[in-house]
């Protein structure tokens, strides 16, 4: 962070904060920026908080102003490692909704054991960016209104982008899908920008425990390695004991955890 520390390494409650632009806020002492607070709206709509400040007491000064100037409820972020910052929000009044671990996926089929994996014989895997739209975008809705009547869609920890007319799929070419003889049964999201990320996977729930996820997964890491990927990687809910054992069982390793929080 590239703040300035007062020179007495003490920041004062009587430092000034000024909300200096609509997702932007300065902590000021002595006219020295010492702390700033940002906002990011998600695609999901969740409005999301960070700050950065050297001490306590600034960081805790942003935190109540943003507080009263934006309205709840408000989210955040932060490494599960890092108990000082989640500390500070703890104290701003946020609680923790959930931990979200990050695995580092091996694509290597010597190593992940799915160089055998097909999918069951009535289901053929329609590779990335040949999938139809319509019935991409068909899967794409039935599934997610199957998980916001189980769990809640919001506990996915996919980050997919809606268009402004509520498309949730927009590039299509980033999906395989699992094609049965009356529809698409299962999809994957792959997104390669500085490394590959498995954003989803996810099947109908009356085709669940048939290894059609497995066998996506199994023809989306075998494509990454083709492509001169060594791993890939992928964020899951420390609830989702299905998806836990799913990456775990073909030697995903875990790097670290998230926090999300809430107020």
């Amino acid at each position: 962070m590239d703040v300035t520390p007062s020179p007495s390494g003490l920041i004062h409650r009587s430092a000034t904060i000024t909300r200096v632009a609509e997702n932007h806020w300065h902590a000021l002492d002595d006219d020295m920026v010492v702390g700033r607070g940002h906002t990011r709206n998600r695609p999901d709509g969740r409005l999301f908080v960070s700050i950065d400040a050297w001490h306590d007491a600034t960081f805790d000064r942003i935190a109540e102003a943003m507080v009263a100037d934006l309205p709840a409820p408000l989210y955040t972020v932060v490494d599960d490692a890092d108990v000082d910052l989640t500390a500070s929000w703890l104290r701003a009044g946020f609680r923790v909704r959930r931990r979200e671990w990050e695995y580092s996926v091996p694509t290597d089929p010597l190593f992940t054991g799915l160089g055998t994996v097909r999918p069951p014989s009535d289901v053929t895997i329609v590779p990335a960016g040949q999938a139809d739209g319509v019935l991409l975008r068909e899967l794409d809705r039935a599934i997610r209104d199957e998980v916001e009547a189980d769990v809640g869609w919001h506990s996915m920890p996919a980050e997919v982008i809606a268009t402004p007319g509520g498309d949730t799929i927009g590039d299509g070419s980033k999906y395989a899908v699992a094609a049965g003889p009356h529809g698409y049964l299962g999809l994957i999201r792959v997104v390669t920008v500085i490394r590959p990320r498995i954003g989803l996977v996810a099947v109908r729930a009356g085709e669940r425990r048939r290894g059609i996820a497995r066998a996506l997964l199994a023809h989306a890491l075998e494509t990454l390695h083709d492509a001169g990927h060594a791993a890939a990687w992928a964020e899951v809910q420390e609830s989702n004991r299905a998806a836990s054992a799913l990456f775990k069982g073909i030697g995903a390793r875990p790097m670290g955890s998230n926090l999300e929080l809430v107020r």
